[in-house]
């Protein structure tokens, strides 16, 4: 019996459907629950008490999430099983058996953040549809929402979504299962969009212990409990740091690195990104502008010019930061409206300014840095500027170029990095799209399938356009700008469309990316919020 419970995924069956009586209506029995922190298997019972006993959250990592995210839960089904055997005999041994097996070779996780549990795209679930027909994926609810194109946070059993009504920003939090609302925070806005799209947050709210903090389209950064939507605090980061109006509203999303909060606030003259302190919202450093870009060479631009910093100049970019470790030091990378910054995340020094952007001041940066190992990869879609893969130098205080080129012209989503190779939507507007694989380490184009259709157009496409994708289960989940929903094998050498389905009530634009927790996939509309079912 152990060694069955025990076995590696090759000896393991394949997964059961989860759904019907014995599983129970909820068709879950053994994901993440805030009755889990209780009375959860081992694993997840050890996590939450190291959790408790390190006292001060303010220093814990996202990291530490991880534990419960991804652990196997055989001691209740083991339990199960031998209830089955004392009570009805063989056959339902066996049946308890595979069941167990089933739940042992499935892995569950949480989408806390921007880009998922690591920030990267990935999510490390398992036991996920492999395909489906042109009838599609269950849905299991969907539901209108207000304006925006922020993607909605999954933790625990709390789903946030942030988004507008009228003039109001709201913060609400949904029962993920079920779409129904538990709690909403709403405060007023008068955010208009200057090119005339909509008017609602862009940014992601950042889940962690029992906080929920959102990043509003004027700049409104707010911290609420997660359990109640109780505010704890606000800052208004206009005002606070001098920003300059951004081209499209705020769009960089928190993150939390050492029990700090970092955020590109983009404020003048040097609060470009700022960190704060997550239980009280007090500024705790503040860093980047004119001291660290002023006469740094305008690397990509004809000549031989340098910065010379205005007062006016524009900082926030819609690129969120990324936490990483290279030459064995921790950095904060942020490509900000001017460039690649690297940050100490203790006390926010500044380890090297690289400059990238469109020579056109009507330009934005969103991608976010893809580190791997001493390598970093950055990319936008304006007047092209193309990408360019950089290599920090051992001390970790200069960068050198590896490669330039045109080969990916990031807009708003973030390449997926898998096994030396990037996967991604390629190209500024509808015309210029373009769905690609390229070599990390030399930028060589292996494949390239044209997804384009009308400028500015509002028909829904028979093309993904310009998507966004993540990656689960061994396979590429997309999510076309039309609501094209696809699946692709990973494979370096040719696009492998698995299956694709038009997704009911989702058109137009698609700009938020996919979300997945506890097998269900969130995606949202500029004005719908649908989650479905990708359980085996």
């Amino acid at each position: 019996m152990q060694s069955l419970v025990a076995g590696t995924p090759e000896e393991v069956p394949q997964p059961l459907r989860r759904r019907g009586a014995f599983w129970g209506s909820v068709g879950r029995p053994w994901a993440r629950s805030r009755d889990d922190r209780d009375h959860g298997p081992p694993l997840f019972s050890l996590w939450h008490e190291g959790r408790e006993k390190t006292g001060n959250t303010k220093n814990q990592k996202p990291k530490t999430r991880k534990a419960p995210n991804t652990r196997s839960k055989p001691d209740r089904p083991v339990s199960l099983v031998l209830g089955l055997w004392s009570f009805s005999g063989v056959w339902c041994l066996v049946f308890g058996v595979c069941a167990t097996c089933a739940v042992c070779a499935s892995t569950l996780a949480d989408w806390p953040n921007f880009l998922g549990p690591n920030a990267d795209g990935r999510s490390p679930e398992t036991g996920l549809l492999g395909s489906w027909t042109t009838n599609g994926v269950p849905v299991l609810w969907d539901r209108q929402v207000g304006a925006g194109y922020s993607a909605p946070s999954v933790l625990g059993n709390r789903l946030v979504l942030h988004h507008r009504i009228n003039d109001e920003e709201i913060v609400e939090c949904l029962d993920p299962a079920t779409g129904k609302p538990i709690w909403r925070y709403a405060y007023p806005t008068h955010y208009i969009d200057p090119y005339g799209y909509n008017n609602g947050p862009r940014s992601t709210p950042l889940l962690f212990s029992n906080r929920c903090c959102t990043f509003g389209a004027e700049g409104k950064l707010t911290c609420l409990e997660l359990d109640s939507g109780k505010i704890l605090w606000q800052r208004d980061t206009g005002p606070d740091f001098n920003v300059p109006e951004a081209f499209f509203g705020v769009g960089s999303t928190p993150i939390l690195e050492r029990g700090l909060l970092i955020v590109t606030v983009g404020g003048q003259p040097n609060s470009g990104v700022v960190a704060f302190d997550p239980e009280t919202g007090q500024t705790v450093w503040q860093s980047v502008g004119k001291a660290n870009w002023e006469g740094i060479p305008m690397t990509g631009w004809p000549g031989e010019r340098t910065v010379r910093w205005q007062p006016s100049d524009k900082q926030a970019s819609y690129s969120t930061p990324v936490a990483a470790t290279i030459h064995g030091k921790r950095q904060i990378l942020c490509l900000t409206r001017q460039g690649l910054v690297s940050l100490d995340p203790k006390n926010g020094t500044v380890n090297f300014s690289f400059w990238f952007r469109s020579r056109v001041e009507e330009s934005v940066n969103a991608m976010n840095p893809i580190a791997v190992d001493n390598l970093i990869f950055i990319s936008a879609a304006y007047y092209k500027i193309g990408s360019v893969l950089l290599r920090v130098k051992p001390d970790g205080k200069s960068v050198e170029e590896v490669w330039r080129s045109t080969v990916l012209e990031q807009h708003w989503n973030t390449p997926i990095y898998h096994d030396g190779y990037l996967y991604a939507f390629s190209g500024r507007n509808e015309p210029d799209a373009h769905f690609r694989c390229v070599e990390f380490k030399t930028g060589k184009l292996m494949w390239d399938r044209d997804e384009s259709w009308g400028f500015h157009s509002r028909e829904t496409p028979s093309v993904y356009g310009r998507g966004s994708a993540i990656v689960a289960d061994g396979r590429l989940v997309v999510l076309g700008e039309g609501g094209m929903l696809g699946m692709f094998k990973l494979n370096p050498h040719q696009p492998e469309e698995i299956c694709r389905w038009q997704v009911p009530h989702v058109h137009p634009p698609c700009w938020a990316g996919p979300v997945l927790s506890n097998k269900r996939l969130y995606l949202r509309s500029e004005d719908h919020l649908v989650c479905l079912d990708l359980a085996q």
